[in-house]
């Protein structure tokens, strides 16, 4: 799928750069609005791309310290934020899919670039689609709790 995160990398998915230094997204090189907690949720995905990040391990991430809290509706709205942000939708998910009762998993392909290169600013086919010159996707493989990108030749 992609390479992990290494420090000073920014992911890029579609039109997106998500840099977990700096804790920004952008879309097209301008800054997106995305709170704290929403911001770490898809910064796990992200570097978890393909695979399932459960709701216990997200909760242990962002609510771990604290005393009592409804986390499931601190993930839900969370969740419903970063799909606001990206105009991502439940019902049919470019970027997170929702595996119901277990967890999340983020479906766009990622890739790793140095800190420092110029935003994605390139126009996709599709939001969260290929960009020009790069191979479609032309099916998704789903594998218990991984999901893998098929493309032609």
């Amino acid at each position: 799928m992609s390479a992990p995160p290494l420090p000073g990398r920014i992911a890029r998915f579609g039109v997106f750069d998500l840099d977990t230094r700096t804790g920004e997204l952008r879309k097209r090189g301008l800054r997106v609005r995305l709170q704290e907690q929403p911001f770490q949720i898809l910064s796990l995905l992200v570097e978890r791309a393909g695979d399932l990040v459960t709701r216990e391990e997200l909760r242990q991430r962002l609510w771990s310290d604290s005393g009592f809290v409804d986390c499931d509706q601190g993930l839900n709205k969370a969740v419903l934020k970063i799909r606001q942000a990206r105009g991502d939708s439940a019902e049919s998910p470019r970027f997170v899919e929702t595996l119901e009762r277990r967890g999340y998993r983020f479906i766009a392909s990622v890739e790793w670039i140095a800190a420092g290169q110029p935003p994605s600013d390139r126009p996709a086919t599709r939001e969260g689609g290929p960009r020009p010159g790069e191979p479609k996707t032309v099916a998704r493989l789903a594998m218990r709790d991984r999901t893998v990108a098929l493309a032609p030749d």
